[in-house]
């Protein structure tokens, strides 16, 4: 099957129907196996056992990006290239790029409270990741506030375009400013400054939340699918029995 055939929202269930057990699964073996490693290595010199939550924030992070990035390229869809499964999967991502986001505030918090003493600082990267929040937030109120599902997708999609400027801020907030928070130490130039006995559990438990990720979004792309199926389906009878 070629990818455009996908475009299909026919053929996407059945393509989707057949990969989302493997997606799940392999997003369960491989959190598993990443969080085991991740309680198995060793604690920080400096930060002790709290360096922990890393295991997890630090995929929270990535994906609260990842998500808006993935809204960006299907805003992109709904406005130039009017692809059938944009919408869906523009919607069906909001809400879980919105948990992911929340999920890495409060991780970030409970890890600031024991090394910077407070659980919240209006730092740089802690202010343009409640924005990126507020964005995702914003859609899915603008999208429930438009009663035609046409004009509430093109109007989330010109907001998505706009609010994606704040993604390069949430990425390189702590090169321009003087921020609280460290900066990068797995995606730089010069290499990872991590120890690989802590970056290989770090990079599984991204992958295993990438594939989470990717598999609750298959999902509600599936649930959008069918429930705009239904509509259709009674507002069809509903004209029938009116005619």
């Amino acid at each position: 099957m070629a990818f455009i055939d996908l475009a299909n929202p026919t053929r996407f269930l059945a393509w989707s129907a057949r990969i989302l057990p493997w997606l799940a699964g392999a997003a369960v073996a491989v959190l598993a196996l990443g969080l085991g490693l991740a309680f198995s290595a060793p604690a920080d010199y400096q930060q002790g056992e709290t360096v922990r939550i890393m295991y997890i924030h630090v995929p929270f992070a990535w994906l609260s990006m990842f998500g808006y990035s993935m809204m960006a390229a299907s805003a992109l869809g709904i406005l130039v290239w009017r692809h059938p499964l944009a919408d869906v999967a523009h919607k069906a991502a909001a809400p879980i790029g919105a948990t992911f986001t929340f999920l890495c505030l409060v991780t970030g918090a409970l890890w600031g409270r024991p090394m910077w003493g407070t659980y919240w600082v209006w730092d740089a990267r802690l202010t343009s990741v409640l924005v990126l929040l507020l964005l995702y937030l914003g859609l899915m109120a603008l999208r429930a506030a438009v009663d035609d599902p046409s004009r509430a997708g093109r109007a989330a999609a010109v907001l998505t375009l706009v609010g994606a400027i704040n993604l390069p801020i949430v990425k390189f907030s702590v090169d321009w400013w003087n921020t609280l928070h460290q900066p990068a130490s797995v995606f730089r130039m010069d290499g990872p400054t991590i120890d690989p006995s802590m970056l290989w559990p770090l990079l599984l438990c991204a992958g295993g939340f990438m594939l989470l990720f990717l598999a609750l979004h298959m999902f509600a792309m599936r649930t959008e699918i069918l429930r705009r199926r239904v509509e259709a389906l009674e507002a069809r009878a509903a004209a029938e029995a009116l005619a």
